[in-house]
């Protein structure tokens, strides 16, 4: 037996994992972004409740692989039985270059955004602040999951009620004001509409990054309570109960702003709170914050896990899968993570950084889902307590299809194609280090390892036994 992390969870912290580590930033960037793609109201919220049902069928599907292969660590394992090492390796690789560091900035500098707006009112606050409050907020987080697992989830069980606080207050003042008839901005809401299949799969993108986390409980199917009971259920109410709720957020931006107005604000929440809350203002900027520091933290929770497992099957970096002796955390892969996070945040802008982000990380949703249908046919002896209608991943392949393409078919960019020639720098890094096993970084990395596992006080995690 490993070290396990020792710690269980139900249902009910099933469900606050997913709402919690789904309602994050994302709510309160993402309307911009999607407005600014389809350009009305009507098609604007139509994309927020599909991509809700898009997280859904996509959680389902990974509930599927997660009781079928009931193994920490994400896509990870799944990839790796269905389609081998190859495709399993680059999922880490670029997880742990690209989709989670950058996510983890994407959340911090949203954070940053919304703790800076109300010191400069009426202006953006200057890219400086942001960056530097960003990163603060990475060096932040990355030393509270580094000391205490306990510390990391008491932190998001406060944070997951702040989030649900505002959450609450935008939604209730939003349903008051449409009872008092503030619904001139709703009528012909579907005037002016861009519609072109790439406009939709960028304003997909962004709705899209607004539910990431629909996956994480996969992440912990081993610490999971009755999981075969608790895992879909968790789903079908978790992630329709975020869906209502961004759904019923964009309602209450559009009662008080024009699709005009609501592009030109720096942080749409805040210029909704200046509107209604007044002079209550203030709380607004506050519980976001909060909010997203409590998603920065929900990723670096589950991030931390990824490499470990990756680490274990000898993909990674032999030090990056230790644990630390005295707090039991997976402390080196945490702080590997905020060290990466730090670099994202110096060039890019949170915009670039999602398409960047959604790009990669589709292209594995997608994977992994054509990995289910693979096995429905390859691996028929695995048992299977969870088992979906066929359909369902056939959906979401092609939609992740769709999305992946789109883009780049439409309107191509340089940064995809870096995505994509990243992706497949891993491929070297693979033949070189796990296929042939070449000696000569072990004699570079052995004495490294050995003074920061001193340092750190880590070791593998199977010294470290019940």
């Amino acid at each position: 037996q490993n070290a396990s992390f020792n710690f269980q969870v139900g249902l009910i912290s099933g469900i606050c994992m997913i709402v919690g580590t789904i309602i994050g930033s994302g709510i309160f960037v993402s309307p911009k972004s999607v407005l600014a793609n389809v350009g009305a109201v009507g098609p604007c919220l139509t994309i927020w409740a599909a991509c809700g049902v898009l997280a859904t069928l996509g959680a389902l599907c990974f509930a599927e692989l997660g009781t079928m292969i009931t193994k920490s660590g994400g896509e990870y394992p799944y990839l790796m039985e269905a389609f081998g090492p190859i495709p399993a390796f680059l999922f880490s690789w670029t997880s742990l270059l690209v989709t989670k560091p950058s996510s983890f900035a994407i959340i911090c500098l949203s954070f940053a955004e919304y703790a800076s707006a109300p010191f400069y009112p009426g202006c953006d606050p200057p890219q400086v602040v942001i960056k530097c409050l960003a990163a603060a907020a990475i060096v932040v987080i990355t030393i509270v999951n580094s000391l205490s697992v306990k510390l990391g989830s008491y932190l998001q069980n406060f944070l997951t009620a702040a989030k649900m606080i505002i959450v609450t207050i935008i939604i209730v003042s939003g349903i008051v004001l449409l009872a008092q008839g503030k619904t001139e901005n709703f009528t012909d809401s579907f005037k002016d509409s861009k519609i072109s299949v790439s406009s939709i799969s960028l304003a997909f993108y962004n709705g899209l990054w607004a539910y990431d986390g629909w996956n994480q409980l996969n992440y912990i199917t081993e610490e999971l309570k009755n999981p075969y009971r608790n895992l879909p259920l968790s789903i079908i109410i978790g992630i329709p109960l975020v869906t209502v709720c961004y759904v019923l957020i964009n309602i209450s931006y559009f009662t008080v702003m024009t699709s005009t107005e609501l592009l030109q604000s720096q942080a749409v929440a805040v210029t909704f709170g200046d509107r209604v809350l007044y002079p209550a203002s203030w709380i607004v900027p506050l519980f976001v914050a909060f909010s997203t520091i409590g998603s920065a933290n929900g990723t670096c929770f589950t991030a931390g896990r990824l490499v470990y497992v990756a680490g274990r099957e000898g993909h990674m970096l032999k030090l990056l899968s230790y644990i630390s002796v005295k707090r039991l955390t997976p402390a080196p892969a945490i702080i590997f993570y905020g060290a990466i996070a730090i670099i994202y945040i110096i060039p890019g802008d949170i915009n670039t950084l999602i398409n960047y982000f959604s790009f990669a990380v589709w292209i594995f949703y997608g994977l992994t889902v054509l990995a289910l249908i693979v096995m429905r046919f390859t691996r028929k002896e695995l048992k299977r307590p969870i088992r979906i209608p066929i359909i369902i991943p056939v959906i979401v392949t092609l939609v992740s299809i769709l999305l992946v393409l789109a883009p780049i078919i439409s309107a191509p960019e340089l940064a995809y194609l870096y995505c994509v020639l990243f992706i497949l720098s891993g491929l070297i890094v693979y033949v070189l280090f796990v296929h042939f096993k070449f000696n000569w970084p072990q004699k570079i990395s052995k004495p490294i390892t050995m003074h920061l596992q001193m340092l750190l006080e880590v070791v593998p995690a199977e010294e470290v036994t019940e």
